[in-house]
C-alpha cells in the first residue's frame, strides 16, 4: 500500500536530473508571492544527500555576502521545478560537512573531467599540438 502511494508521489526518472555530492547545481524553486508564481534559482554545492524514494533530500551550500547559507530540498517536491548540474567535482566523502569550516579559496573543489562519448569525439576536430608539423602545414 505504501509503495503505491510513493510511486504516485515520485517524479518520473526523466524529470529528476542526475547529480552527485560535490556537484555545483542550480536549483529552480517555485515561489508563491500572493497569487503569482515565480522561479528563483538557488546556486551552490551539494554537500549531502539523504533518504530514499519519495523522502530523498539533498543539501545545497552557497556563500552569500561572505556568510555560508545551507538549504535542504526534497528531491521529489512539487516546489522544485528542476535541478540543473553546472559542474562536477572530485570528492572522496559521502558528506562534505568539512566545507563549513573553510573560507575563501579553501572551499574550492577539484573539477571532475567528464569523459566524452565516441560520437562527440568524432564530431569535434582534433586541434594541432603546439609546435607540431601539422600546424605548419595548415598555415601554408
Amino acid at each position: 500500500m505504501i509503495k503505491l502511494v510513493e510511486e504516485k508521489c515520485q517524479k518520473p526518472q526523466a524529470d529528476v536530473s542526475q547529480f552527485e555530492i560535490g556537484d555545483t547545481v542550480d536549483v529552480h524553486c517555485r515561489i508563491l508571492e500572493g497569487e503569482k508564481e515565480r522561479i528563483q534559482i538557488f546556486n551552490g554545492v551539494v554537500i549531502a544527500r539523504s533518504g530514499s524514494g519519495t523522502r530523498e533530500m539533498f543539501t545545497v551550500r552557497r556563500m552569500v555576502a561572505g556568510e555560508g547559507v545551507e538549504r535542504k530540498f526534497a528531491l521529489h517536491s512539487p516546489r522544485i521545478a528542476k535541478v540543473e548540474p553546472v559542474r562536477s567535482a572530485v570528492v572522496h566523502r559521502a558528506k562534505l560537512y568539512f566545507l563549513r569550516d573553510r573560507v575563501g579559496k579553501a572551499v574550492r573543489l577539484k573539477e571532475r573531467i567528464v569523459k566524452r562519448t565516441v560520437e562527440e569525439s568524432v564530431a569535434a576536430p582534433k586541434k594541432a599540438r603546439r609546435g607540431s608539423k601539422n600546424k605548419r602545414k595548415t598555415a601554408e
